[in-house]
């Protein structure tokens, strides 16, 4: 394991979008929402996606320097085409027009479909949030191999497929940012756990015969293991809705047999937009959300040293310490880097002495 400041990783990741054919501001955008999710500890959507990305962009199963577009626009309803963009930009155009719209009418509906890997949906709460709006964010998964079994099944049927809400939070710098998936990890974290050689967690993933396994190597082989979604029954009736509203109400998809494998990754996300001040006072609304926020965290901790906390303090808390001290990247992940950046006729220089 080494530690990487991520500016410098901010860099690489810069230079390998700028190589691979997207303008500087594509470039820009994608290389921040990966190192984002590094410093928030959502290593699973960083910059160990990028040899991935880069194989779907030879493939021609994603293309630069496009954004996408509108198809239709209903009042407050609005079908966005990715076109197969990056979904980096894609999602942030769609979401863009979805605040736009809220601001003028209140409210919002934004259906995205056809982009590429839309990264952490966390993002795009943010953005929402940041605006003073509160929203909701549904994503199914198509065109990849399913990797999470529905409940009571042995095998898997459809993707991670994650789901946030957004809300201001008690101050600026403290949005309430519920991200997560619907299965018990995401995908992502399984490769990082393989790249480590860590064993994960009982109760996570099943093996190809349906039992229940802690190898993330599972996920690699064949007949090919499951996850197991969060929370039991309910996790997977979340996960079961997140594919109807993303992938079928979007006009996406959804991950029948004809839609997997196809060795890429397309999402599909219905984002809902509320100014809330269009149904409270935005004043005596922040007041309650401060007022409640601090009766919640001062619940005395079952451990001194866990003080409780809100949605989103996790990924700020770990955002400052990867700041300070550096983002972690297993040898894996960056050997993986270094193929891929090659096949772009990119060198990228070890990690300096600052490493650990």
């Amino acid at each position: 394991m080494m530690l990487i400041d991520h500016a410098e990783l901010q860099r690489i990741a810069l230079r390998l979008f700028e190589a691979a054919g997207s303008q500087p501001d594509e470039a820009q955008i994608i290389a921040d929402h990966l190192i984002e999710a590094n410093l928030r500890g959502h290593d699973s959507h960083g910059v160990g996606l990028i040899p991935n990305y880069l194989q779907h962009l030879a493939n021609g199963t994603v293309f630069a320097n496009r954004k996408g577009r509108i198809v239709s626009e209903d009042g407050s309803l609005i079908v966005y085409d990715g076109e197969r963009a990056w979904g980096q930009i894609a999602a942030r155009e769609a979401v863009m027009v979805g605040i736009a719209k809220a601001r003028e009418t209140g409210v919002a509906v934004v259906a995205l479909r056809n982009p590429h890997h839309i990264g952490r949906v966390g993002t795009y709460g943010e953005m929402c949030a940041e605006a003073g709006l509160v929203s909701f964010h549904f994503v199914n998964v198509t065109d990849a191999r399913p990797a999470v079994a529905p409940w009571r099944g042995t095998d898997a049927r459809f993707s991670t497929n994650p789901v946030c809400i957004a809300i201001p939070g008690p101050d600026p710098e403290r949005p309430i940012i519920l991200d997560m998936a619907t299965s018990t990890i995401a995908m992502g974290k399984v490769r990082v756990a393989r790249n480590k050689g860590e064993r994960l967690k009982p109760g996570i993933l099943i093996d190809g015969e349906g039992k229940p396994t802690t190898d993330p190597g599972a996920m690699y082989r064949q007949p090919r293991g499951a996850l197991m979604t969060m929370g039991e029954h309910k996790g997977y009736a979340l996960a079961f809705v997140c594919e109807m509203l993303a992938g079928a109400l979007c006009g996406s998809g959804t991950m029948r047999p004809e839609r997997q494998g196809r060795g890429t990754a397309t999402n599909g996300m219905l984002t809902i937009v509320i100014d809330p001040s269009r149904l409270v006072d935005r004043e005596w609304l922040h007041e309650e959300i401060a007022a409640m926020t601090a009766y919640i965290t001062a619940s005395p901790p079952a451990r001194p040293d866990e003080p409780v906390l809100i949605p989103g303090d996790p990924e700020r808390r770990t955002r400052a310490e990867r700041i300070a001290n550096g983002v972690p990247i297993d040898d894996e992940t960056w050997r993986e880097l270094t193929v891929a950046a090659r096949g772009i006729n990119v060198l990228i220089e070890p990690p300096g002495p600052e490493s650990g």
